[in-house]
Formats: C-alpha cells, sequence, structure tokens
C-alpha cells in the first residue's frame, strides 16, 4: 500500500513538542520573537502570513507584521529592515516575497541580518548551507528533510530528483540531500527528456507550478514522491504539480495537496525562529 506522508499530522506533533520548548524558554526570560514585513496586499501573501501567525500565536512565539504599502521605497524598506536588525527581541525577520517592481528583492534579502534570517536566503545562510556548515536554511526544504525524517525515510545513497531550480525550493533542497548523502540530479524547463531523468528518482521532489505534469509514465515504481506544487487545473480544483491520482498507485509514498508540504513549510519557520531564540538564550547569538 502506498503510504500517504500527511504533512499536517507530522507538523502538529512537532509544533507539540516546540510548545513545549518555547515555553520553558520563556520560564528563563527569553520569547522568541519573529518580525513578518508584509508589503502591499496581495490576497495569497497575506493568506500566508495570517497562518504563520496564527501557528506562532499558538505555539507562544511572539509574531507581529508590519505592514507597508505597495508603493513604499527601496529605501523606507531597508530601513525598517536596518531597525529590526538592531532590536534584541526579534530572532527572526521574515520578508514576504514577491517584493513590488521599484525594490531589489536581492537588496532586500542582503540586509537581513544572517543571524536573524529565518528564511534562509541571506548568501551567508546560503553558503553556510553549500559548506554543510550548521545554519538556517528555506523553510519549504527544511520542512520536507523533517517529512521525510518523521515517516523514517532513508535519503542516504538514494537517487533523489529534483523537477525545478528556484531558489526557494530546488536548489537549497539539493544542498539538504547532498549533506545527508543522496546523488542529486537538478532538473528544469531546458532539461532534455525530462522523464528519462524522472523514472531513475528514488525519492521525487517536484517543485514547477504546473499542475499535475508529473504522469504514471514519468514515475518509478517504488518510489517516494514529494509535491510542492500547489495550482488550480482547468476545473478550477486545488492539485499538485504530480498527478496524484495516477502516480499514488505507483509510489510507495506521496504527499497529498494540500496538507502535505504545505503545513510543513510553516513548521520548519517555527522551528527555525525557535532556533534562532535559543541563541539569544545561550548568548551565542553574534
Amino acid at each position: 500500500m502506498t503510504t500517504i506522508l500527511d504533512g499536517k499530522k507530522t507538523a502538529d506533533a512537532l509544533m507539540t513538542a516546540l510548545t513545549e520548548t518555547v515555553t520553558e524558554m520563556k520560564a528563563r526570560g527569553v520569547t522568541p520573537g519573529l518580525a513578518v514585513i508584509l508589503v502591499g496586499e496581495d490576497p495569497a501573501s497575506a493568506i500566508y502570513v495570517r497562518n504563520k501567525h496564527r501557528r506562532a500565536d499558538k505555539i507562544g512565539i511572539r509574531s507581529f507584521t508590519i505592514a507597508m504599502p505597495a508603493t513604499v521605497s527601496e529605501a523606507d524598506l531597508l530601513a525598517k529592515i536596518a531597525e529590526l536588525n538592531d532590536d534584541p527581541d526579534v530572532d527572526g525577520i521574515l520578508v514576504q516575497l514577491p517584493l513590488p517592481a521599484q525594490i531589489s528583492e536581492a537588496a532586500v534579502l542582503n540586509a537581513i541580518a544572517p543571524e536573524k534570517d529565518v528564511d534562509g536566503f541571506h548568501p551567508v545562510n546560503v553558503g553556510r548551507l553549500w559548506t554543510n556548515e550548521p545554519g538556517v536554511v528555506a523553510s519549504t526544504p527544511f520542512g520536507i528533510m523533517q517529512l521525510l525524517k518523521a515517516y523514517q525515510i532513508p535519503v542516504a545513497g538514494k537517487n533523489a530528483v529534483i523537477v525545478g531550480r528556484s531558489n526557494i525550493v530546488g536548489r537549497p533542497l539539493a544542498a539538504l540531500l547532498l549533506n545527508a548523502s543522496a546523488t542529486v540530479t537538478m532538473t528544469h524547463s531546458q532539461t532534455a527528456d525530462l522523464a528519462a531523468h524522472t523514472r531513475q528518482a528514488d525519492l521525487l521532489f517536484v517543485a514547477t507550478g504546473r499542475p499535475e505534469m508529473i504522469t504514471e509514465d514519468m514515475v518509478k515504481a517504488g518510489a517516494v514522491v514529494v509535491d510542492v506544487g500547489m495550482d488550480r487545473n482547468a476545473a478550477g480544483k486545488l492539485v499538485g504539480d504530480v498527478n496524484f491520482a495516477e502516480v499514488a498507485p505507483r509510489a510507495s509514498a506521496i504527499t497529498p495537496v494540500p496538507g502535505g508540504v504545505g503545513p510543513m513549510t510553516i513548521a520548519a519557520l517555527m522551528m527555525q525562529t525557535v532556533e534562532l531564540a535559543k541563541r539569544r538564550l545561550n548568548g551565542s547569538a553574534k
């Protein structure tokens, strides 16, 4: 039978344990603090931010949103980030993407202090990841690795194929898998004969934003399939990048959409916020 990798159930279990940790930290005088900057009024971004705050509040993290208009200047946004960098009660800073056209995403991500970069996008943290040094990493790949761990799915020595090369998912996930001793193949929109690569995967990770593009004939029997997509098909139904109905019977394990990777992403963000706060608690933040 195919195992359904239940991200919601796994995230809930992780957050129960994290709540105990946060309670202990508060008793020692430190409340983890997460600052989220939301620029503009993009509905999807607003929903994501709201979900993050709900989860943070539930486990005892002090989270707050700095809402800025879509017309905000890059200078004003950078000034706000500098203010948060200097705030001793803020452990993690997250700038919700995408940003308006007048603002350089690179300039904003580079402005966040690496020790407060809870999303793991700062070049310093990216470099640490690729040199296998402990640090903060992008929440979605980190959440995926936690999900595999929870289901005791082995990674070392396995052929891992990633479809998608974004800085948010594909690239950091490749580094995490390499660090876990998998043999990693990265594929993307320019890959010739994509199916020839995906059929070799013991572990298949798909993050393209193309509804149900991975079909049964593209998957090795018994593969573990992790679907990062969240799309609408022609009928308006919420689906992933993998055709679940076709692929699930062929896979040994697969994530559902919704309820798979999504909850793990938010759980990972909370876990890493707490880890950053532990540095303050232990006096090791620099």
